[in-house]
């Protein structure tokens, strides 16, 4: 007992060193300013959504009214207070299912207060391509983003918009009118200003009504329950729903704490809270604090460590966890529970309480930019996280310290971190993976920053070696560094004797791991993916604690370290064990017990250049392997047996639903896998002992496969025939088989396919009743000549891309296809035609590319009044476009005609009048462009290339609406005229080796962005500043040379 007093009287004489108070009032208010970021995302959370219905029928007006807003982008803002429910309005919208059909392309962006053009315009882009995008040059950027959105009629939201700008707001918009008439964008802002500047219209939301309330606090507070409220709990609801003032989120909170309350005791408590009435300074939702207030002490220390991360920010479950466990959140008093266990229960405590919200990304989650203010107020100094546009110093308070990787550059106070000689969080948050480095000794931070518990430098991309002092940091619990150029650690790693976690993930240049990583006894977590590192260190198992392992590599010297080591500890999750020929005995391999780990996704890889010596051992080393009943996806690299052992396909695997085959070279039959009843995704690749594949893929049963959706057969060098079973496949909807040179016919059971994609299949050849042509959706070909089409209905298919294949294709009959959407038609040798006996409804594109007999459309014309986008190449023997283009295509916005040398004018009647983007290559077309153009066509684009000419001609006068020109890979061009370039305001050179200056009069001032490439005379004349050139350029404020 007195031992227990003396450390209570310690800790007691600690508060006022650690800045510890009594009350949840204190702190730094000035800190809980309502931030003004969102993270959203288009996932809709809330099934039901109350008191919306006249809101969400006006919107929907919006969106399918016809009118196109004379010819500008149509744009609606929907402006209230945090809290109303603006984001999810949004989300039910923009998930509608009729909103799936309206539009071409939909993409949701979430797009918070730091307005960054190019910032903006990439997460545009990536919505839409569902792609990261690398780029740094906004031209670049707009481009790509034009080009995707080029006749497509698309809906954009914008969610959370703060900033005022108009300029700003006019640099992203740019790209976003090259979009199909009918495109919409959705806009929730807090800021009615926002919505003034970019001539939006306007819709305010209002609080909920009364009874709508009560829908939504009801709705949460018996969510999972049996019971119904009594009539006493009825009056105090209704009581403390009228002091939630009608706001969705207060209503949700407050109502998600009551359901952990059951007497009428902790209701009335709620109701009388003091916290209803916070003083006006503390700018802070009362019902969240109160909620806040009402959580175990252990979930509110876990809650306020979120104050680290940024409002754009996407949860990693797993890797929330971790860091909690890494500052001790975690307690471990449950005895069937390990402490990852116990920050599930924690993290699923919080979401059901409502403080977490789920995203699209699976594992990953938001939080409301109200809860994450209330983070931040509730743990005042204690967290600190760093802005770019923030001069405040760090405080001396500060025990948890983050910073966005992408602001280090705007920061150069690092320094004043020392001030805060307790602090014991150091953690980036990398910006789209983004690297970073700071002007500060890494030395110098181990140095004077000793009491640190989390360690990241993620990311940091200059860091190639981590210095001796890191053993000085003896309370450090993790310590990340991913992304770095690290080769090794030094040995003094081994004296973190308190190191929890230890990550390595994307090493590329690290070969190997501490020799003395055995000292690190309570290691929990250890990852090192995407390394050079091909063996473990001596002593390995002795690491008993160790729960998480990203990759085991197995060491040519058993007696070093054995994979029978990986027996005696009690891993979970996602594990990679690598060189599994280095196994002699395949003993050892079941010695490594992975049916008794707790692993859901399993790699497993054999050295791809291993020749095996007896392939009876190497089945016996995989059937060894046999891992847990709870495994979800698994995958085999290399395998060097002729069979695979029966766990492969034991349906004992029920949980299993992605499985991968690769490389696997020595293998002569595939397993039964159809007996898998929960798979939905299967690879099969590069299995090059493969000939057929029949019964024995099916298994038994009287049906298999029943749970697969997609199929993949890649680089299968030697199949030759595939026979099936009819009653399988019955959910398969995406097959895709590729370089597989002697298949020479396809499955006759495909009944239900949406997805077929086919290439480099030399032998392929496709009978009529292999493609059930009344479910595909879309259908590519490429590289399959004697793949013939069969020319007969296709009721649903939307896309039809078919590129250096289809032989016997000589007329395309658009009558087969009624929903088509895109057709893509690539070096299709014969194709001599396009046929039509009626309008086509639902095509936007079309593209016919290296098809040198193809001479002609429909003799009356191409009738497709949607049709936006037309590029035709290489067409030797096409003389005529499609007559009567103005009257049957007045969607068409892009049309290209590149190497059609016999096409040398326009159509009778002109061009369609909302005609935006041209590309041309022939010198007649560009000369009669300005003729054939009437008064309301408004071309804004125009691109020449291929022109085997010096100079343009003195007749060839662009259009005066053009605003952009790019020329292209004209050889032989030396010079432009001045007259060419008036009026622009975007010039592109690419590719044109020998132009040798710009206008002796210099570029239009009207021009602000120009791109030079491939250029190289007229490069040298550009250089800062001694380029002859250079003053011709130096004005124009979006500029690119090289």
């Amino acid at each position: 007992m007195k031992e227990v007093l003396e450390k209570l009287e310690y800790l007691a004489k600690q508060k006022g060193a650690l800045g510890l108070r009594e009350s949840i009032y204190s702190g730094d208010r000035s800190g809980s300013k309502v931030s003004q970021k969102l993270p959203s995302s288009s996932l809709i959370v809330e099934s039901v959504i109350y008191g919306r219905d006249t809101d969400k029928e006006m919107i929907f007006n919006w969106l399918t009214s016809e009118t196109d807003n004379h010819n500008h982008l149509s744009i609606l803002s929907i402006v209230g207070m945090a809290g109303l429910g603006k984001t999810t309005l949004a989300q039910h919208v923009y998930n509608d299912p009729k909103m799936e059909t309206k539009f071409d392309i939909r993409a949701w962006v979430c797009v918070s207060d730091h307005f960054d053009i190019l910032t903006v315009t990439k997460k545009i882009l990536e919505a839409i391509t569902k792609s990261k995008d690398d780029s740094e040059d906004l031209e670049m950027v707009h481009g790509r983003l034009k080009e995707k959105l080029s006749g497509k009629k698309f809906f954009l939201v914008l969610d959370d918009v703060w900033s005022e700008s108009r300029e700003e707001w006019e640099a992203v918009r740019t790209p976003l009118s090259y979009g199909a008439p009918g495109s919409r964008i959705f806009v929730t802002t807090r800021d009615e200003k926002v919505a003034s500047n970019m001539r939006s219209k306007v819709h305010r939301l209002k609080q909920l009504e009364e009874e709508e309330c009560w829908k939504v606090f009801e709705e949460q507070a018996l969510k999972d329950n049996d019971f119904e409220l009594n009539d006493e709990k009825k009056e105090i609801g209704r009581r403390i729903v009228e002091k939630c003032k009608g706001l969705p989120l207060a209503l949700k909170t407050i109502g998600s704490l009551l359901r952990t309350k059951s007497s009428i005791l902790d209701w009335k408590s709620v109701l009388e809270s003091d916290l209803w009435e916070l003083p006006k300074e503390i700018e802070i939702m009362p019902a969240l604090l109160l909620s806040y207030q009402h959580l175990p002490s252990h979930l509110k220390r876990c809650f306020a460590y979120c104050a680290l991360f940024p409002k754009d920010y996407e949860f990693d479950k797993k890797e929330l966890i971790l860091l909690w466990m890494a500052e001790g959140f975690l307690h471990h008093s449950q005895q069937n529970k390990n402490v990852q266990e116990i920050g599930e229960q924690y993290f699923n405590d919080l979401l059901t309480r409502s403080f977490f919200l789920p995203s699209t990304l699976i594992m990953k989650f938001l939080m409301h930019d109200l809860l994450n203010d209330l983070a931040k107020y509730v743990c005042a100094d204690f967290c600190f996280r760093l802005k770019f546009d923030k001069g405040n110093s760090i405080p001396k308070t500060t025990r948890h310290f983050s910073f966005a990787s992408n602001d280090v550059r705007y920061f150069n106070r690092f320094g004043s971190l020392t001030d805060a000689k307790r602090l014991r969080s150091f953690v980036p948050i990398r910006h789209m993976n983004s690297g970073w480095k700071f002007n500060i000794s890494i030395h110098d931070l181990f140095s004077e920053l000793k009491f640190l518990r989390v360690l990241s430098l993620n990311g940091y991309y200059d860091l190639k070696e981590v210095p001796d002092s890191i053993g000085d940091l003896k309370h450090l619990h993790s310590l990340d560094l991913s992304g770095t150029m690290i080769q090794k650690l030094p040995d003094s790693v081994g004296l973190l004797y308190n190191l929890l976690i230890l990550k390595l993930n994307n090493c590329s240049y690290m070969k190997e791991l501490p020799w003395n990583l055995h000292k690190l006894t309570k290691l929990r977590c250890l990852e090192f993916e995407d390394t050079k590192v091909t063996k473990m260190p001596m002593h390995f198992g002795e690491l008993k604690n160790l729960h998480v392992l990203s990759t085991f590599c197995v060491n040519r010297d058993p007696e070093i370290i054995n994979i029978k080591q990986l027996g005696g500890l009690n891993l979970r999750g996602k594990l990679s064990i690598n060189e599994l020929q280095n196994i002699v005995n395949p003993l050892d391999a079941l010695e490594a017990n992975l049916k008794n780990k707790h692993i859901v996704q399993l790699n497993l890889r054999w050295n791809s250049n291993h020749m095996p010596d007896d392939p009876r051992k190497e089945k016996k080393v995989l059937e060894n392997l046999k891992p847990s009943n709870q495994l979800e996806h698994v995958s085999i690299w290399s395998y060097c047996g002729t069979q695979f052992p029966s766990w492969v396909f034991d349906n004992s695997l029920s949980n299993l639903v992605s499985l991968q085959l690769r490389d696997c070279k020595y293998c002569l039959c595939l397993p039964p896998l159809g007996l898998l009843s929960s798979l939905k995704v299967l690879y099969i690749v590069g299995l090059d002992g493969i000939v057929s594949i029949g019964a024995e893929f099916y298994g038994s049963n009287s049906s298999s496969f029943m749970s697969l959706e997609t199929l993949v057969f890649y680089n299968m060098k030697e199949w030759e025939e595939w026979e099936c079973k009819t009653t399988s496949f019955p959910r398969l909807r995406h097959l895709a088989i590729v370089r597989c040179p002697k298949l020479k016919g396809l499955s006759e059971q495909l009944l239900h396919l949406k997805k077929l994609s086919i290439e480099s299949c030399d032998n392929l050849i496709i009978s009529d009743h292999s493609i059930n042509t009344s479910t595909l959706e879309l259908l590519s070909i490429r590289s399959c000549p004697l793949v013939n089409i069969p020319m007969t209905h296709y009721g649903f298919i939307q896309e039809m891309k078919i590129d250096d294949g289809c032989d016997s294709l000589t007329i395309f009959q658009l009558n087969f296809f009624p929903m088509l959407r895109l057709l893509f038609l690539k070096g299709c040798q014969n194709l001599q035609r396009i046929s039509q006996e009626h309008p086509h409804n639902h095509l936007k594109e079309m593209s016919i590319y290296a098809c040198a007999q193809f001479e002609s459309f429909p003799i009356e014309g191409l009738s497709a009044p949607w049709l936006q986008t037309i590029k035709i190449q290489g067409a030797e023997n096409l003389k005529l476009l499609p007559k009567r283009m103005k009257i049957l295509l007045p969607s068409l916005i892009e049309l290209e005609i590149i190497d059609c040398r016999n096409v040398e004018k326009f159509p009778e009647g002109g061009l369609p009048s909302k005609i935006k983007d041209i590309s041309l290559s022939s010198l007649k077309l560009i000369a009669s462009l300005r003729e054939t153009l009437d008064v309301n066509t408004c071309i804004r684009s125009l691109s020449i290339e291929y022109l085997d000419v010096e100079s343009f001609a003195d007749e060839v006068l662009l259009p005066p609406s053009l605003t952009s020109l790019s020329i292209n890979h004209c050889r032989n061009l030396k010079r432009l005229d001045y007259k060419v370039l008036y009026n622009l305001s975007s010039l592109s050179l690419g590719d044109c080796p020998n132009l040798q200056c710009l206008p002796e009069e210099g570029l239009p001032k009207s021009i602000s962005s120009l791109h030079i490439w491939r250029c190289p005379l007229l490069e040298q004349r550009c250089q800062n500043p001694e380029g002859k050139d250079w003053r011709k350029i130096a004005h124009i404020e979006n500029l690119r040379v090289k």
